[in-house]
């Protein structure tokens, strides 16, 4: 079974992450089908924008612990996003969760709608690492004051305060007029507004991306961190739980 699920309407090419099962966690080989049908539609001149969705209850609940993409692998999919030439609207399914990584996915859209009753959480610190990586597309976009309780306190939020903080655009009863709006647009036009709106991000990937990685592996090695992946998988409250 695909990992992505592909379908195309009118000039909208909607890439369905597709494995319910681990409720869409970013394992290696989810990431490189991404990546490569990304390059199918960044190739493919009858589509005019992308959407990225996803199947089951959950967006994304971000890296699949058990079979982790590098994080180079995973920078590379979120510059992918950031730097292909038509928008990429993330659709956030009512009553969807979204946790750590998909955040990341989020993050790199260009347009997000979400659903009512969708939640979202920033849950690295709970497990003894921090929102390194995604820092690459969140930290541009985020309203800084949200974007320190929600990476320090790994709190769930829902669509409101997503809106709010800037990593929501709309409720998703407003998908079909946005992507209306993009059927009417050039595919110049298109690409080189992107490029304006895209480049405070891309600035942040040439400055910061190598650290974030080197940042992303060291604690991701740490005690601390195996401690709060073990609890996690074990279904327990890790060691430093007071």
């Amino acid at each position: 079974m695909s990992l992505v699920d592909i379908t195309e309407e009118r000039g909208i090419a909607t890439l369905a992450l597709n494995s319910p099962a681990t409720r869409n966690a970013l394992s290696a080989p989810l990431v490189t089908e991404l990546a490569d049908a990304l390059t199918a539609c960044g190739k493919d001149a009858s589509v005019r924008a992308v959407v990225l969705g996803h199947t089951g209850s959950t967006f994304s609940a971000g890296a699949d612990l058990k079979a982790p993409p590098s994080p180079y692998a995973f920078v590379d999919l979120l510059r992918q996003i950031v730097e292909l030439p038509k928008p990429v609207v993330a659709h956030v399914g009512p009553g969807s969760r979204t946790r750590a990584g998909g955040l990341g996915l989020l993050g790199a859209a260009d347009v997000v709608v979400a659903g009512e009753g969708a939640d979202f959480a920033l849950t690295e610190v709970r497990i003894g690492v921090a929102p390194a990586v995604v820092s690459l597309t969140l930290l541009p976009r985020l309203e800084p004051r949200a974007a320190a309780r929600y990476y320090l306190t790994g709190e769930r939020f829902g669509v409101p305060e997503a809106v709010a903080m800037g990593l929501v655009t709309a409720g998703d009863e407003e998908l079909p007029a946005v992507l209306d709006a993009l059927r009417a647009a050039s595919p110049q036009g298109l690409r080189e507004s992107k490029r304006l709106v895209t480049a405070k991000v891309l600035e942040t990937f040439e400055r910061d991306a190598e650290d974030l990685v080197q940042r992303s592996a060291t604690l991701f090695a740490s005690p601390e961190a195996r401690e709060g992946m073990t609890a996690f998988l074990e279904r327990r409250d890790p060691a430093w739980r007071l």
